[in-house]
């Protein structure tokens, strides 16, 4: 591994402020109170539309420019590198990896070996909290339950191994679109790392495509891989859209997540009605209140 690699830091490790330099929001088209104007010289553009009556003014939206920054910059690697990703595939027929347990193991996803190593220590550790709490470990019902509880804990935050260019494998078209792309109410589970308790909810994602588009699934990867960490609910919003954004330069990019807190639900304050919405918009979605009301109605519509 290279040492410049070596100091990239995890999305997941980024503060508020660095997940905001990592986007430049000079790069998104700001919104314009201007209209722009057709031409007069009697020729008809091919990207123009009707003149309204003889004022002059064109009907048609002005195209939004893609973001400036470069998928193979400093700034893009920084998101898209993990450090510690395994580069081996999940897969059985990987030499070395033939009698591999964990690629049959449909409770984990297999990535060698910095997952298979931990189960070890985890185990101990679990045993040792049974013995704390003041339990038996190794009574009939507790046998094997810190090595169940060991994969349980690697299930959950499986999205430390995985990174956003694995995720997208490529699934990145050209077309010729400018239009609004939103996938809603994705179901998100993710735990909270003040408690290690589970937080969950529905995410709702929305970019503004400049002649990019994103397979539709990956929308959903995104946020697995992010959601399945130890997470705080505002850094994760901030993070889902800062991968959009990396992913496929759009005009702009809105998330919008709704969860329940465990933490506040069984434990604490114990309000099982509470509810907490996170958002972060960029770009025109920040910048132009119609395409930012556009998102929401569309969000809101049962």
């Amino acid at each position: 591994m290279s040492r410049e690699k070596k100091t990239f830091k995890l999305l997941s490790q980024m503060s508020t402020t660095e997940l905001n330099d990592a986007i430049d929001d000079s790069n998104f088209p700001q919104s314009s109170a201007s209209t722009p104007k057709c031409s007069t010289n009697g020729k008809k553009d091919d990207d123009a539309a009707e003149a309204n009556g003889s004022n002059g003014i064109c009907k048609r939206r002005q195209l939004p420019a893609p973001l400036k920054m470069n998928a193979k910059s400093p700034e893009a690697e920084r998101v898209l590198y993990v450090p510690g990703t395994p580069q081996t595939p999940r897969t059985s027929t990987t030499p070395g990896h033939e009698n591999c347990t964990f690629h049959h193991d449909l409770e984990l996803d297999h990535k060698p070996p910095t997952r298979e190593a931990l189960l070890p220590e985890m185990t101990r550790s679990y045993r040792l909290l049974l013995t704390g709490l003041g339990e038996d470990p190794d009574r009939q019902g507790l046998l094997k339950t810190p090595e169940r509880a060991a994969k349980a804990m690697l299930f959950f935050t499986k999205g430390y191994d995985q990174s956003l260019e694995e995720a997208l494998n490529g699934a990145i078209f050209e077309e010729d679109t400018d239009e609004m792309v939103v996938v809603k109410d994705i179901e998100m589970f993710s735990m909270c790392e003040h408690h290690l308790v589970p937080f969950y909810g529905k995410v709702s994602i929305g970019y503004l495509p400049c002649k990019k588009i994103l397979g539709l699934s990956k929308l959903a990867r995104i946020v697995e891989i992010f959601s399945r960490r130890l997470q705080v609910q505002e850094r994760l919003t901030k993070q889902i859209a800062v991968a959009v954004t990396q992913a496929v330069q759009p005009a702009g990019v809105a998330v919008i997540i709704e969860g329940v807190h465990m933490c506040m639900v069984m434990r604490g304050v114990q309000k099982i009605n509470s509810k907490t919405v996170t958002s972060t918009m960029l770009g025109v979605f920040r910048d132009d209140p119609k395409t930012r009301e556009e998102f929401l109605t569309l969000v809101n519509t049962k």
